[in-house]
């Protein structure tokens, strides 16, 4: 996966694609897949890297949604377990079965919960990752040593998915590239082509890299850009009324000594109504999440001060070792693309995760809404919107079955490689693999040197917090790697000291926003 190639497919002027793909997230990357396995001849351009935005903030949870059960959303739930069971036989390198305990600190909810599970582990059917138990105190705490027990009953444990949504995200457009689609990073779409009918015809796209500007021809366009759906719409139609309103989740990243589990800790009903996750991920633990409407979508949004504070209020309400400021390693949030709110007082947690697929007088496609465990059925359904709308040839949707890049079962999880999957043999084949970006951790050069020549990474940021995800993890150590990862990229791509210099002083003033 060159960038080099693929702006050279862009480039050709001779070409009519069948669909172009604006947006490099779960959804829209899902959608080019989808539409290379089908033979259709794909672009997908995404403005910043991939999963810049809100599809590398997530909980890394591939998840039925329990709380959607709760709110009687019995068909999303039905959906989202399916696709999680699908998931984890397609990219088993990267999704793994998750065992979690809910605590029950009062009499009845044991009982209660348990039935509830049950119904989830029934409604996954022959997907099912295990069934939904109920322990007593000494095994919760067992299990759980640091669960607060006083007044604790007992827990009940049950099973979902975890993941790594940007390497899944680079394993997707890997395969894309493999099947004959196109994939660039940092080419920014700026305006809508439309033949004397006014349908959409294309695309005016801008390289970032080097500000040349391309007009593409294509037969479909599709809108996938999550909370910047407005503004392609915009684009399409300026009068259009924003559809999306923006909805923050935050996750703090916390050593893992508090947890000292490999079960993950589920509160189903914090006091702002939402769940509250804390969950062992790459050695470390993330909790979360919130739900704060804001105003308008941004590339990297900040935590607010009342959100790191509940985070760690409620977490200090079932930990033993209760969390402080000091103790988080890193601070992320994320945008949902939520609809509006329809009324006063109707809140974000109230509003439906299901996806919606907007056609437009002119043509273009929008898909919004859904999430990470979705992500194929969003694709499915996009692609064959867009072959219904313009009337394309195409074979049928090969997505469920189809084995992602990297594809390899039952990977040893205590090697750090192991998100690379079928690739880590030829990663530590290099001769970079003994050099390490930093004498206490285990990550190396040859990280780095895969990442630029086979995975599109383009800045120091791509690769600390997109490939290697260290920034996630502990942005103070990303930091001090930063310096070293710029040196690799430079001889990789031809760059000058100079760039090294202004690499290191963008990341590390972007890494700066992951701390408290």
């Amino acid at each position: 996966m060159r960038r080099e190639e693929q702006i050279h497919k862009l480039a050709d002027t001779g070409i009519v694609w069948d669909i172009v793909v604006i947006g490099g997230g779960a959804t829209g990357l899902g959608t080019a897949l989808d539409a290379a396995l089908r033979g259709l001849k794909v672009l997908l351009l995404e403005q910043a890297d991939f999963t810049k935005g809100t599809s590398s903030r997530s909980t890394k949870l591939v998840h039925g949604g329990v709380r959607y059960l709760g709110q009687g959303d019995v068909a999303l739930v039905l959906e989202a377990l399916h696709e999680r069971g699908l998931l984890l036989k397609n990219a088993p390198h990267l999704v793994k079965n998750q065992s979690f305990i809910i605590p029950n600190y009062r009499w009845w909810e044991g009982a209660f919960y348990t039935i509830g599970l049950t119904l989830y582990d029934v409604l996954a059917g022959r997907l099912s990752l295990g069934r939904s138990l109920h322990i007593g105190k000494k095994k919760a705490i067992k299990k759980l040593p640091l669960l607060k027990q006083s007044s604790l009953y007992g827990g009940v444990i049950y099973h979902d998915g975890q993941f790594d949504d940007s390497r899944l995200a680079v394993n997707v457009a890997q395969s894309c590239v493999e099947n004959g689609g196109c994939v660039v990073n940092y080419t920014k779409v700026t305006g809508l082509l439309k033949d004397a009918r006014g349908k959409v015809a294309g695309v005016e796209v801008t390289d970032l890299e080097n500000n040349r500007n391309y007009r593409v021809k294509a037969k479909s366009v599709v809108n996938a850009t999550g909370v910047f759906v407005d503004s392609i719409m915009q684009m399409d139609t300026p009068e259009a009324k924003d559809m999306v309103r923006p909805s923050q989740g935050v996750h703090l990243v916390l050593d893992k000594s508090f947890l000292q589990s490999d079960y993950a800790l589920m509160i189903p009903k914090t006091d702002d109504g939402r769940v509250l996750f804390a969950v062992p991920w790459h050695n470390k633990v993330v909790v979360g999440t919130t739900d704060t409407l804001r105003e308008k979508p941004e590339m990297e949004p900040q935590a607010l001060e009342q959100e790191i504070e509940f985070i760690l209020n409620t977490a200090g309400r079932y930990m033993t070792k209760k969390p402080t400021r000091k103790d988080v390693l890193s601070v992320f949030a994320g945008l949902r693309p939520l609809a509006a709110p329809k009324g006063e007082g109707k809140s974000t947690k109230e509003i439906s995760r299901s996806h919606k697929i907007i056609v437009s007088d002119s043509g273009l496609i929008t898909i919004t809404g859904g999430k990470w465990t979705t992500f194929r059925k969003m694709a499915e359904d996009t692609v064959d919107t867009a072959i219904k709308n313009v009337g394309i040839a195409a074979k049928k949707c090969a997505t469920k079955t189809f084995k992602i890049h990297g594809y390899r079962p039952n990977p040893d999880l205590n090697n750090h490689l192991y998100v690379y999957g079928s690739d880590m043999d030829q990663i530590i084949a290099l001769p970079e693999y003994a050099e390490k970006l930093h004498p206490a951790h285990e990550y190396r050069a040859a990280e780095v040197v895969w990442a630029v020549r086979n995975e599109m990474a383009r800045t120091v940021e791509d690769v600390l917090a997109r490939r290697v995800r260290v920034l996630f993890l502990d942005a103070k150590l990303s930091i001090e790697m930063a310096p070293k990862v710029a040196q690799i990229m430079a001889k990789e791509l031809g760059k000058d000291e100079q760039w090294q210099k202004q690499q290191v002083e963008a990341y590390t003033a972007l890494a700066n926003g992951f701390l408290i």
